[in-house]
């Protein structure tokens, strides 16, 4: 039948494959944790397959589950994950949609800051003499690792066992780690804020559904630098503009390929 890979990681990705799945388009939603499992729904037109999956191993996965095309709604900064896709798209000639939350244009603001990498962020005169929240994800903390002892750091994580593991082996004691999983209101996030006594939060260029436009407010308001890590730059080769477009395209290429049911 050719079932629809949906590459999950984001909110997004659940709300995608849930109306696809209802509408009954088959759809294999992959996705990295156990947590991210249970946003899912399962059903006879929805599965969800946990665990990373290694580039070398995209052309086996879609042979055996019968991949017909590729929906990608993977985090903005999941690009190995992306560039794989598209690259084995691209040899077996499938159909692949990627669906990109749109970035945002922030007004300029004095303790507003933009890098574009993480050598920009592994500096003194970000890191040092500051009360520092980190909230880019559990695999970056590991590079902040010398810097325990030069700056006062702090982490949000998920809630799981690989992040905490992550998180205390970088260096984080306890007290200075919090596991959270998104959406987080303003409230919580100011008063988390508040009560570390944070400087500056360095986060990323996730969007509105990562909470950037909640962070800046926040930043505004208690006078909080916060500096936002740029998203990396990828050719995507087909966008969707929005959630609605891309569910109507997927629609679409199913009811090509199956006119009679």
């Amino acid at each position: 039948m050719g079932a629809l890979w949906v590459i999950g990681g984001t909110g997004e990705a659940v709300a995608l494959a849930t109306a696809l799945a209802a509408a009954g388009v088959p759809c294999v939603v992959t996705v990295t944790t156990e947590v991210a499992r249970h946003s899912y729904q399962e059903s006879a037109t929805l599965r969800v397959r946990v665990g990373a999956l290694a580039v070398e191993a995209l052309w086996e996965f879609i042979r055996g589950e019968d991949i017909g095309a590729v929906l990608d709604v993977s985090h903005p900064f999941a690009v190995e994950i992306s560039k794989g896709a598209i690259a084995v798209t691209q040899a077996l000639n499938l159909p692949y949609w990627r669906y990109e939350r749109p970035t945002i244009d922030h007004p300029p603001h004095p303790r507003l800051h933009y890098v574009s990498d993480l050598t920009a962020l592994l500096t003194p005169d970000i890191l040092v003499g500051q009360r520092v929240l980190l909230t880019l994800g559990y695999r970056w903390l590991q590079h902040f690792m010398p810097w325990q002892t030069k700056t006062t750091l702090f982490a949000r994580i998920l809630p799981s066992p690989v992040a905490l593991e992550a998180a205390l082996q970088a260096g984080f004691t306890p007290d200075r780690l919090i596991a959270l999983r998104p959406p987080i209101t303003a409230d919580l996030e100011r008063a988390l804020w508040q009560q570390w006594g944070i400087t500056r939060v360095i986060t990323k260029a996730s969007g509105g559904p990562g909470g950037e436009t909640t962070k800046r407010a926040i930043a505004e308001q208690l006078g909080v630098s916060l500096t936002i890590l740029n998203r990396p730059r990828l050719d995507y080769p087909a966008v969707c503009p929005s959630p609605a477009a891309a569910l109507a395209t997927c629609l679409t290429w199913w009811q090509a390929q199956h006119p009679h049911l």
